[in-house]
């Protein structure tokens, strides 16, 4: 299948509750009720939102409540119908609906959409413990993107989510084979075409989505400064963006490391919000595939940091990025063409009614 689908994302703090139960729960038991094609739960290491609240793993009282990060996708019509009973569940922080392309079962050689033929984000789900031969499915795919010269790619590991509509939720005792991990990838257009033929080879059932993005900077060389918007759209409506940088656990600004310097930087500045994902495997740019091992004395896994503000905040904040990644890290800027931001349990739901009528 290569359908049009959206793409729901929601960041919210991992202790934040809806009546009686944890938010989390609730969403999960909602994709999980409604079948969706996948989902994924991820928990982040550092990050901040509207209210500037820091959570972080580095402090303990601060890590009881990080970042979480929750995505969903599917077809546009199945995403659609979901959207009420998502907005019906309280909670502080913020909703992001974005147009993807998703591609399912049989992957052939594919002529890519002309939005999609500069720069592409390509976004492969797996399982935990799947396996290509002899050898874990997330480190086959790494090394598959790696030998095409992608930019980089990073594998982010999830708690909970659903894959190919069934429910699949990690826990303490179990292998947890199914639970969902995301692999994201960013390449041209011509690259990533010549990469989905290989992966349909590979997986069993193969689920990745497309979604087009603009490289603004690789180690340090700034390329492109991010597209300039528009604060509303024809319709009147607010539009947003996205930037995400992409570093390692090792890249350093100054003597702090650059993601925790970087959301630092952002939350003293006023930035709307940012969350910073540890990974657990993957590369930039031609150091290979690598990620934790033991008898190490410091970390050597990816981290990507998500930023998402209004076309000004994101103009403010680029410098801000700019600088703190003068020497490492792959930077990328995307348009959210529909968001909802949630405060004090008052969503703000006009950017989710354009995306029903955009699209």
């Amino acid at each position: 299948m290569n359908d049009d689908c959206l793409k729901l994302t929601t960041y919210f703090g991992e202790r934040h509750r809806t009546d009686d139960r944890f938010v989390a729960d609730a969403l999960l038991d909602l994709y999980g009720r409604k079948e969706v094609q996948t989902s994924v739960m991820l928990r982040g290491a550092e990050g901040f939102g509207l209210k500037h609240h820091l959570r972080t793993d580095r402090l303990l009282t601060l890590s009881e409540d990080l970042p979480l990060v929750s995505v969903a996708v599917d077809t546009r019509t199945r995403i659609e119908a979901l959207l009420d009973e998502v907005m019906a569940i309280k909670r502080h922080g913020l909703i992001t609906l974005e147009r993807a392309r998703m591609l399912t079962g049989e992957i052939r050689a594919a002529a890519m959409p002309e939005e999609l033929n500069e720069a592409t984000k390509l976004t492969i789900y797996v399982g935990r413990q799947e396996r290509i031969g002899r050898t874990p499915a997330f480190i086959a795919i790494c090394d598959l993107l790696h030998s095409h010269r992608l930019a980089g790619a990073t594998v982010l590991l999830g708690v909970d989510g659903t894959a190919h509509g069934v429910r699949e939720r990690a826990r303490f005792f179990g292998r947890n084979a199914d639970v969902p991990m995301m692999i994201i990838t960013v390449g041209a257009g011509e690259q990533i075409a010549q990469v989905l033929p290989r992966l349909g080879t590979l997986l069993r059932r193969p689920l990745v989505t497309l979604e087009r993005v603009t490289v603004c900077k690789i180690d340090g060389r700034l390329l492109a400064q991010p597209t300039p918007l528009p604060s509303k759209d024809e319709h009147g409506m607010a539009v947003w963006q996205k930037l995400m940088v992409y570093t390692s656990e090792q890249a350093r600004h100054g003597n702090t490391p650059l993601h925790v310097a970087l959301i630092r930087a952002l939350r003293e500045s006023g930035a709307a919000g940012a969350t910073c994902l540890r990974g657990i495997w993957g590369f930039h740019g031609h150091r290979a595939p690598h990620g934790d091992r033991l008898l190490q004395l410091r970390r050597h896994v990816p981290v990507v940091t998500i930023i998402v503000d209004t076309p000004e905040g994101i103009a403010r904040s680029f410098g801000i990025i700019d600088e703190v990644t003068g020497h490492a890290g792959l930077v990328t800027s995307e348009m959210v063409p529909a968001l909802a931001a949630v405060s004090e349990d008052r969503p703000t739901r006009g950017g989710l009614r354009l995306a029903r009528h955009r699209f």
